[in-house]
Order: structure tokens, then sequence, then C-alpha cells
């Protein structure tokens, strides 16, 4: 069973909506589980402080390294082979190839950080991935844990119903998705684009490879240019 520990001070907030749809059902039905720690569980004091204020001065709090350290190692004793992340606008983007990754795995461990963040020493400590999910910053850990999941849970086995459905969409090929249509055949004048009513599949194969061409080309000229390089190192010379 794939597993997954998140470590925050917020453990109400799951599985929040990873209690619905395919992952929700999938939960129920043990085809993956989910646990949380709590880091104000490992304090020591009779506040159950988690942060401190940080060193050298400044604007709000971090969140401590000893008192992490102790989730941690309470969400993953010794010898747990799940990748531990952290999530921190820091990171490392995420990336689909990196999902396809850890949902092949055991299941992860996910440190939520609040405040100004974690403690730096936290990251060598604890060996932690710095994972981002955007240039953005946000509240805490929290959302960007439930992002990283839903991505993983949804390549699990069994969890969706085509198994073809993770492998034909954005990322798969380096490519952004084709566009999609379904019925009603006209919609304020706008129809549906004639090769896909046509019933010739290679035709409608060769229109969505163009298509997602083009919409990557246009929209992620960061993509289209990886993928570019790409195809012209795997043309034969």
């Amino acid at each position: 069973m794939w597993r997954a520990c998140l470590v925050t001070i917020f453990p109400d907030m799951f599985p929040g909506p990873l209690g619905m749809s395919l992952a929700g059902r999938a939960l129920a039905g043990g085809g993956w589980s989910l646990d949380t720690v709590d880091p104000r569980e490992h304090a020591t004091d009779r506040h159950r402080s988690v942060d401190d204020t940080p060193a050298g001065g400044g604007p709000g709090m971090v969140m401590r390294v000893d008192v992490l350290a102790r989730a941690i190692d309470a969400a993953a004793p010794e010898g747990d082979p799940r990748p531990r992340l952290l999530m921190t606008p820091r990171g490392k983007p995420l990336t689909q190839a990196r999902i396809r990754e850890l949902a092949a795995g055991p299941g992860v461990v996910i440190v939520c950080g609040r405040f100004e963040g974690v403690d730096d020493r936290l990251v060598a400590a604890r060996g932690l991935e710095e994972v981002s999910v955007g240039d953005v910053v946000l509240s805490g850990g929290e959302i960007g844990a439930l992002l990283l999941l839903d991505a993983c849970v949804r390549l699990l086995p069994g969890v969706m119903g085509h198994p073809e459905s993770g492998t034909e969409e954005s990322f798969s090929a380096g490519l952004l998705e084709y566009p999609q249509y379904t019925r009603p055949q006209v919609f304020e004048g706008a129809g549906i684009p004639e090769v896909l009513t046509g019933g010739d599949h290679a035709k409608v194969a060769r229109w969505r490879r163009e298509q997602a061409e083009a919409a990557t080309r246009e929209r992620r000229p960061d993509l289209w240019e990886a993928y570019a390089a790409a195809q012209h190192k795997s043309r034969p010379r």
C-alpha cells in the first residue's frame, strides 16, 4: 500500500479534498493510507511551542529544528524507505516526472512548514527534499502537500477508471495536452473540429499531436525548447 504521512500543525486539514472523488474512494477502499503527526505533540514546554524568533532578528517566527526533528522521527522511524519532502517556495519545482517517481514508490512523508519557514538545519539533519509547487508563497505547506498527494494518488493502480488517462495528458510526453471536446456538436455557433468526428484514427492522432505541439510552443516556451531539443537528439544521424 502507498502510504502518506503529513507532519503538520493543522492535522484537521487532512484528508480534506483528498477524502472525495477518486482519491477519497481509493482511501476508503484501502488503496492508499494517510496519517498525520502534529509537531505540537513533540514540544517540551507547557505551551507546546513549535516556533521561535529568527536568529539575527527580523519579522515572524521560525519553526524549531528540535521539535520538527522529533515529529519527523515519529512519522518515519529509522529504516522507513519513504522520501521525506519539505514543501517550500525555495524548493525544486515539482514536475510530472517527479510525481510519477513518487507514485511508483512506497509513499511519502511531507513536512508542512509555517510562519517564516523551518530552521534550515532540519533539511540536512533529516535528509529532506525541498519541493516547490510554483513561484508563489502560501500560508503554509499544507495546500502544496494536498496538490502533491492528489497528483500522486491519481496515478496509483486502480484509482483512475482508465489507466491510459494517466499517459495521454499534459507533460506525459513533454507537451501540454491537446484540446478536448464532447457533446453537444455545436455550442453557440462553435462546432467540434471535423477531424474528431470523421472516424479516421490516424488523422485524429496526428491532429492531437499538432495541437499539443502548438499549445506548448505558444504557452510554455520552456517546455517547447526542451521538447524540441529532445526530438532533435533522437533523430537518426
